[in-house]
């Protein structure tokens, strides 16, 4: 059968490759040589992309080392883009392609296979198809992550679906086996792939240990592996550390070998490292080795004491208490050297939590009368960064002993040693004032880069810019200027500046339309109409018509209306600027300077579009100084009367903002594992007095449903777009932010929490939202949103406007029943203790605590150890009730002991 790419084509597509093999077998090396170029035709001709419809890509690659004359040609057509991800499916069983190879008697093979095989990506794809020709050539293959990535892979989830023997059989007879192993353990990053689970009987289904190490454990029982290099290689690799899901394999590569004492005494540099810098699971590995060492009296004390010093600032409390209780029987076992040992356990004292401070002051206080003066002295001075009962404790443990007199009937000094005066409070500094908002574009090309910009990273001040620059350029620069430098951009960006018929549409959509405004007065762009049926859907509400996109309501909804308005003005009724470009990056507006822009109109004769002048309107100070008014009083034109009734009158009244309490509904509560919350406590908005703005009734009212939208996918614009609406009304954009921020905490999403600190330094009255958006953002997942969150609470601090109780008051109720986790609100509180803002803290702890005492949820405890310190460093004396009865509750729990130290820092 002669080569033809007709039959070829046909039998690959339907992957029939026994019979592929059989017509290139037959054709003989010249025909095949011959048939090269047809085939490499064919792939360069072929579209990048994938096809999920009878995929080419196998055929290529099967033809491709079939017929190809060189090393170089095959390696340059099986690296392209679209072929990369066909190298396994080509060889799903390798028989017939191997055929193929065989009758070539290929001198090159090995090369090739090689060559290939340094070609594979981290990720590990293609390594059935290079290791059928390496294993064909009896070539070496390189150790690189792909390798090492693909070999695993395919030892645990092996291709075809035929019964294959026990991993620790094939891992026993493979040809890689010695050359890659150690590689799994000196390569970083491949804890993932050692810790997949094998897809045959060898992995026991209620063993959730991965299977790898335990069958490299008993190949090393058999002698087939060497026990020495093994357990070095494991080791060496927990030292280096990594991600503690990546080094799981290897924990319990260690816990199956089980090392005796003689070999952990090898390792004592490594688990010391391990002990102070791990993740906590490894260090526990670490912990428990030494401990064994030290128990057959092979541990030397000096390497205690090093690793013992990192071991002691580590954040995990159950650890450090392990570490604190081994050197206090340490310094019994040892009483010549307690002074050492009890010095090391002073490091304890720097650590965060109270309760350890307690332990390392109890396990001291155990061994006072073994040391000497000058030890004591030293920790004594230790002892100085204790604060709350703790410090008082100390003090007393270290207060030099009264000097004996030759009279017996001395009476004792009657002084009770007191805790510290509270350290004078650091005021926290104000923020800075916003800075001023950059230049006016005056350049094209400067214009169009940043267009450009604004669609791969969009920003408030560069969406301002553009805008801005837009209107002023359209009306100053040569048409033809501006088309040489914007059509490059519109085709550049043209997926990106059309209004489709998405439902959700990006306001960059409707800025292409600005820019065909801008470049054709007398042509509409592709996405005039469906920008014009959502502006007026908008406008008078009622149903959307399919393929339109829905612009939103609140100040979402703002941008994309004024880009409309430019869009549909700036060809019909052009103006020479836009009067509402802010003076500073936040979005203020000077009054002044809006003045002095609507005195200009009047002196040229034209009048700022109504959007335009509206957005202008709502950025002007709340007050303004001077006679502002009165000059405003005397201006003539529609705009300059808004304006002056506008600042007379302060504004735009704030409107009332009451909490709103959404229920899941029975769908949403099957069962107590459901993934939903109980619950979300959102803000409603409702107007108190109207100033006759079209974009007024969008903003000032908000009405959420019963039920939470557990699922809403709406996209969102940067959290700067939506605060420089509204500069002096954070309460607003709190209300209509706070679906989102609530899911940080309640469903775990991520990402907007950038809006809270943009919150807490605008203008106006903290209300009901701006609190429970703090509160969420608290408890939020992840930690980038904590931190957002903690520099919005410090942000507040700061500010005059009260507002720590009321959010204790919502902490206390979304965490009293679940609804945020206490556990992640304590570290961010604790950061903004630490960073000066004691006493805004200790106002919120006064208000959650009492609502918390009864219900108890997790991290309570450590709340009230939070509060202890916090109590101490404010000098706080007052009565939390609930709090001594908790404190005087029989037990010896954690939470009593907590209360008690409570109520004790509060009445000392």
């Amino acid at each position: 059968m002669s080569l033809e790419w007709e039959t070829v084509e046909e039998l690959g597509l339907r992957k029939a490759f026994g019979k592929l093999a059989d017509v290139f077998v037959a054709a003989g090396e010249q025909q095949r040589l011959a048939f090269a170029d047809q085939v490499q035709d064919r792939i360069l001709a072929r579209p990048n992309g994938l096809s999920f419809d009878r995929d080419p890509a196998p055929l290529h690659v099967f033809a491709t080392l079939a017929c190809m004359p060189s090393t170089a040609r095959v390696v340059a057509l099986l690296t392209r883009a679209q072929l990369r991800t066909a190298w396994n499916s080509a060889v799903h069983d390798p028989e017939p392609l191997l055929r193929v190879l065989r009758a070539r008697a290929l001198p090159w093979l090995g090369e090739l296979a090689v060559r290939l095989t340094e070609r594979l990506p981290a990720r590990g794809g293609g390594w059935w198809l290079t290791s059928a020709l390496l294993l064909e050539s009896g070539a070496v293959p390189p150790v690189t992550e792909g390798v090492v990535r693909g070999w695993l892979r395919d030892l645990l989830r092996p291709r075809g679906l035929v019964r294959h023997p026990p991993l620790a059989t094939r891992l026993r007879d493979d040809p890689w086996l010695d050359l890659l192993l150690p590689a799994v353990f000196e390569i970083d990053g491949l804890g993932d792939a050692a810790a997949q689970q094998s897809w045959d009987t060898t992995a026991d289904r209620d063993d959730p240990r991965p299977v790898l190490p335990l069958v490299v454990a008993e190949l090393v029982a058999e002698g087939r592996l060497d026990r020495r290099r093994i357990l070095a290689a494991t080791v060496d690799r927990l030292a280096r550390g990594d991600r503690t899901a990546a080094l799981r394999p290897f924990v319990v590569q260690f816990d199956t070998l089980a090392p005796t004492v003689d070999e952990l005494a090898g390792f004592l540099p490594e688990l010391t490292r391990i002990l102070a810098e791990a993740p906590p699971a490894v260090a526990g590995v670490a912990q428990r080795a030494l401990l064994a060492v030290d128990a057959a009296g092979r541990l030397d004390l000096d390497t205690l004491i090093e690793a013992s010093e990192g071991a002691l600032r580590r954040p995990e409390k159950a650890f450090v208490k392990a570490q604190l209780t081994w050197l206090g029987k340490v310094a019994a076992r040892e009483p010549g050297r307690a002074g050492e040992v009890l010095e090391t356990a002073a490091a304890a004292f720097e650590h965060p939590a109270l309760d350890i401070q307690d332990r390392a002051l109890a396990t001291i206080a155990r061994h006072r009368t073994r040391l000497d003066t000058a030890t004591t002295a030293r920790l004594a001075q230790a002892a100085t960064v204790l604060t709350g009962d703790v410090a008082a404790r100390a003090a007393a443990l270290f207060e030099p002993a009264p000097a004996a007199t030759p009279s017996p009937v001395q009476a004792p000094p009657s002084s009770v040693p007191v805790a510290r005066p509270p350290a004078g409070m650091p005021a926290l500094p104000s923020p800075p004032p916003p800075a001023m908002f950059p230049p006016p574009i005056t350049d094209v090309a400067e214009l169009a880069e940043e267009i450009v910009a604004i669609v791969h990273d969009e920003s408030a001040v560069r969406w301002e810019r553009v805008l801005a620059g837009l209107v002023g350029l359209g009306a100053t620069v040569a048409r033809d200027d501006l088309a040489a430098a914007l059509d490059p951009v519109l085709k550049r960006c043209s997926a990106q500046l059309w209004v489709g018929p998405l439902r959700h549409q990006a306001p960059a959509g409707f800025l292409g339309e600005v820019i065909q405004a801008v470049l054709r007065p007398d042509q509409r762009g592709p996405g005039w109409a469906r920008m014009t049926e959502a502006v007026r859907a908008a406008r008078d509400g009622g149903p959307v018509p399919a393929n339109t996109p829905v612009l939103p309501t609140g100040p979402d909804g703002v941008l994309p209306l004024r880009v409309c308005e430019i869009a549909m003005n700036i060809a019909a009724t052009p103006v020479p600027m836009l009067v509402s470009t802010p003076t500073h990056v936040d979005g203020n507006l000077d009054a002044e300077t809006l003045f002095d822009r609507l005195c200009r109109a009047e002196a040229d004769g034209w009048q700022p579009w109504q959007l335009d002048l509206e957005q202008a309107l709502l950025r002007t100070p709340r007050t303004v100084a001077g006679d502002l008014a009165a000059r405003a009083a005397r201006l003539t034109s529609p705009a300059g009367h808004r304006f002056a009734a506008w600042i007379t009158a302060g504004g735009l009244p704030d409107p009332i903002s009451t909490r709103w309490e959404q229920r899941s509904g029975p769908t949403f509560r099957l069962s107590a594992t459901s993934p939903f919350a109980p619950r979300r406590v959102l803000a409603n908005l409702a107007p108190t007095a109207m100033r006759d703005l079209r974009l007024e009734p969008r903003l000032v009212t908000l009405t959420h449903p019963p039920e939470p939208d557990w699922f809403a996918r709406e996209p969102t614009l940067a959290a700067d777009l939506r605060t420089m609406v509204l500069p002096h009304h954070r309460e607003v954009i709190a209300a209509w932010g706070l679906p989102r921020i609530a899911a940080l905490a309640d469903l775990d999403n991520r990402g907007e929490a950038g809006l809270l600190p943009l919150l807490a330094t605008a203008g106006g009255p903290p209300g009901p939202a701006m609190s429970l958006a703090v509160a969420y953002g608290l408890g939020a997942r992840h930690d980038t949103d904590r931190v957002a969150a903690v520099d919005a609470f410090l942000a507040l601090a700061a500010d005059s406007a009260p507002f720590a109780a009321r959010l204790g008051a919502d902490l206390g109720d979304l965490c009293g029943d679940g609804t945020v986790k206490l556990t992640r609100v304590v570290p961010g509180l604790g950061d903004a203790h630490a960073a000066g803002a004691s006493a805004a803290v200790w106002e919120l702890l006064t208000g959650a605590v009492p609502v918390l005492l009864a219900p108890a949820p997790r991290g309570l405890p450590d709340l009230l150890m939070l509060a202890a310190q916090v109590a101490s460093a404010v000098g706080a004396r007052q009565q939390i009730p609930g709090l001594a009865e908790v404190a005087h509750r029989g037990g010896g729990t954690r939470l009593v002991r907590e209360a008690k130290r409570l109520h004790d820092a509060l009445h000392c």
